[in-house]
């Protein structure tokens, strides 16, 4: 299994490059996330992850760790093949992917051409606790800020308060940093409503 190939990059398009080592040129499939990470450079060290077919042997190239992880993860579900994946990925950021999958938004996933809605409530379901595991700290906050805010969002439109106003009051509440719960967030957006 081939973990990584350090060479000259002698092709690159935002699906494939080119990358040549001690004389031989690997074909290598991009997303356009690493693609435009490489942009420009000469050398690299692409990180790859290789799929063998009784038809073919196809490599596919990632910028970094987090985008291979991601992709791994995401093959692992029943349905999703590499070049789905790959779509995804060029689509939408590793980050995108993993808080998409963290709050459970089917829309996100669905939005990127090829993934239908079971496939896309698929992904959430048989990685949420994968993600989660390998997400920093500082994500997994992050995703459940977002969930505090979600909640508390929903709750005060549900009384009767403008989405869009209520929006804009709790990004001001959020962007302070405090750690609050969902019953301080909405306390709090009622001072300012």
């Amino acid at each position: 299994m081939i973990d990584y190939i350090k060479g000259s990059i002698t092709e690159i398009t935002p699906t494939w490059i080119t990358i040549e080592t001690a004389g031989v040129g690997y074909f290598v499939n991009i997303s356009l996330t690493t693609f435009s990470r490489l942009e420009g450079k000469k050398d690299y060290k692409i990180l790859i992850h290789e799929v063998i077919r009784e038809d073919a042997h196809q490599l596919f190239g990632f910028a970094d760790r987090e985008e291979r992880d991601i992709f791994r993860h995401l093959i692992s579900v029943t349905g999703v093949g590499a070049g789905t994946a790959r779509m995804m990925l060029s689509s939408l950021t590793p980050p995108e992917v993993g808080k998409a999958i963290m709050s459970s938004d089917v829309n996100v996933l669905k939005n990127v051409k090829g993934i239908g809605l079971k496939t896309a409530q698929r992904i959430i379901v048989d990685l949420k606790d994968k993600v989660g595991k390998h997400a920093g700290t500082g994500e997994i906050f992050a995703f459940a800020d977002n969930t505090r805010r979600e909640e508390a969002l929903s709750a005060l439109v549900m009384l009767g308060f403008a989405r869009g106003a209520v929006s804009k009051i709790l990004d001001k509440i959020t962007g302070e940093g405090k750690n609050l719960t969902v019953e301080e967030l909405i306390k709090l957006a009622l001072k300012n409503l």
